[in-house]
């Protein structure tokens, strides 16, 4: 990570009025979004905005809060001043975050059956992840069909057939490849845990574990010279 990665601009757009948040990496732009602004992607360049139709007390409570939540975790905003703020917000570890943390358990993993309990939390047919999303999926539909706009029940029923037909094909192999891990009773043989002892024949004297060093990886083929044109 770049230390541009740690900045942002946080001002009120001369041109149009609008309130624009500007750089951070995509930590800083899922700060956003939980604070209620909207990317916006172009070609040439990427920031949020406000949504439409606040009032100028409430932009100035979304941006504060904004730039709070950003400095609390260590971001550096340049900000107009009626945002700059000495508040500090706690940011609480959000749900994809903690999901997140199922893939460093798998990398992690040295058998078939941990990998088989991290799935678990997401094929459990009462409360795993995926049964979750779908009931979202199902929530939001119901809430577009009465919503009353013309392209509401059209919104209603992509949902449902999202929840139907894709999460289903995912939940279902997901579940046959937590299902055959957990039958294999096997340790993965290029892992192992490591017990960071260092046996007495090791010949280098700064080594911590007798871990074997990783493969080496071969190195990529230099792409093909065209042959020049025949005169």
């Amino acid at each position: 990570m770049t230390l541009s990665d740690r900045l942002l601009t946080l001002r009120r757009d001369p041109h149009s009025g609008e309130v624009l948040a500007r750089g951070g990496d995509p930590e800083a732009h899922s700060i956003l979004q939980r604070t209620d602004w909207v990317p916006v992607v172009r070609v040439h360049e990427h920031y949020h905005r406000l949504p439409t139709g606040l009032n100028g007390a409430e932009e100035t409570r979304l941006a504060t809060r904004a730039v709070a939540r950003l400095r609390t975790v260590g971001y550096h905003v340049d900000c107009d001043e009626e945002f700059d703020t000495e508040l500090r917000e706690q940011y609480h570890l959000p749900l994809g975050a903690r999901i997140l943390h199922l893939a460093e358990q798998i990398r992690a993993a040295t058998t078939t059956g941990e990998v088989a309990d991290v799935l678990t939390e997401l094929t459990a047919a009462h409360d795993g992840v995926l049964t979750a999303l779908d009931d979202v999926l199902v929530a939001t539909a119901e809430f577009h069909e009465g919503l009353g706009e013309t392209a509401d029940p059209h919104i209603a029923r992509r949902l449902r057939h999202l929840a139907e037909e894709y999460l289903q094909i995912i939940r279902t192999d997901v579940s046959h490849t937590r299902d055959a891990l957990a039958d294999r009773h096997a340790p993965h043989p290029g892992r192992r845990t490591c017990t960071n002892e260092v046996p007495a024949t090791e010949r280098e004297r700064s080594a911590v574990c007798a871990c074997p060093p990783p493969p080496r990886t071969a190195a990529a083929p230099p792409p093909p010279v065209a042959a020049a044109p025949r005169r």
